[in-house]
């Protein structure tokens, strides 16, 4: 379990992190979203159509306990993170695509994850349901800096862009502060859990990312925002999610539900991490293959 002054510093730092995805996004970027939004849509059904589902798939096939059970399921249900748009940024994905589906993702959160959670959730047993009203409470609170990061941007370009860049960072520190804080006073638990619950931390995400490309390719989707939708898709707001969980259960039931959450983001670090350099070659690879074609084209005109 975190302690009480390590929930509230997750909650500021999350704050922090919603405003610097707000500063990424000015209001030409929501117009350009309008007029081509196929890329944003085909993200969306990905976030909130196949996450869930996948999550609530490989619970029941791992016959997960309920506690484990509904940490996947809540993961699932998660928007993308900012810690998306970092690697979308490495893997010379379309950072603009990212970012605007972490952002649409973040906005129709406050709707689509309660709904989602109900659903693939309803069979777990009601001591381990999570309230609608926390998560709508917990994603409420959160659009708040979101749009006064989307102001800020407006108001200043620059200011915005440091606060953009400050969120982003901080991101990646609050995946770690968990596995740092959270990690060596669980120790024994680890050693103790089950093959499931990692298959099922390290598999959603791994299964986003190929599904999310395959589907992104299936709906005609070029092969470089496939890649930056199949990231977008495998990662979750793991930090979003535990604080989620922190707001709704105490003592060990807090302990057992947190569990596949921090595991999801200790994880994904790392699995996103070897898909980014592969995507990376892939794009460089590419830009070569056109480079080449050019240069062939010239040659014979």
């Amino acid at each position: 379990m975190l302690s009480e002054t390590e929930t509230r510093l997750l909650g500021v730092m999350m704050m922090v992190i919603m405003l610097g995805m707000g500063a990424s996004l000015t209001f030409k970027d929501f117009a350009i979203a309008l007029r081509k939004p196929q890329g944003v849509v085909v993200g969306l059904v990905c976030q909130y159509g196949l996450m869930p589902a996948l999550a609530f798939g490989l619970a029941t096939a791992l016959a997960l306990p309920p506690a484990y059970a509904v940490g996947l399921i809540l993961m699932g249900c998660m928007p993308g993170g900012t810690t998306s748009n970092i690697f979308a940024y490495f893997s010379r994905g379309q950072l603009s695509l990212s970012i605007l589906m972490t952002m649409s993702s973040t906005l129709v959160a406050i709707l689509m994850v309660p709904l989602t959670l109900a659903f693939y959730s309803a069979g777990i047993e009601g001591q381990w349901q999570i309230p609608r009203e926390n998560v709508v409470q917990v994603l409420f609170v959160l659009l708040v800096p979101t749009i006064l990061g989307i102001a800020l941007r407006k108001w200043n370009a620059n200011i915005g862009a440091v606060v953009e860049m400050i969120g982003g960072l901080l991101g990646v520190l609050v995946i770690l502060f968990l596995v740092v804080s959270w990690v060596p006073r669980n120790w024994q638990l680890l050693l103790t859990t089950g093959f499931p619950v990692y298959a099922g931390s390290i598999g959603l995400g791994l299964a986003g990312f190929a599904l999310g490309y395959g589907l992104s390719r299936l709906l005609r989707q070029d092969s470089r925002r496939a890649r930056t939708i199949a990231l977008e898709t495998g990662i979750q707001n793991g930090p979003l999610a535990v604080l989620i969980v922190l707001l709704t259960f105490q003592g060990t039931q807090q302990q057992e539900v947190l569990l596949i959450p921090v595991l999801y983001s200790l994880f994904i670090v790392l699995t996103s991490s070897a898909v980014t350099v592969w995507f990376r070659r892939i794009t460089q690879r590419e830009e070569r293959a056109r480079d080449a074609a050019k240069v062939g084209a010239l040659a014979v005109a």
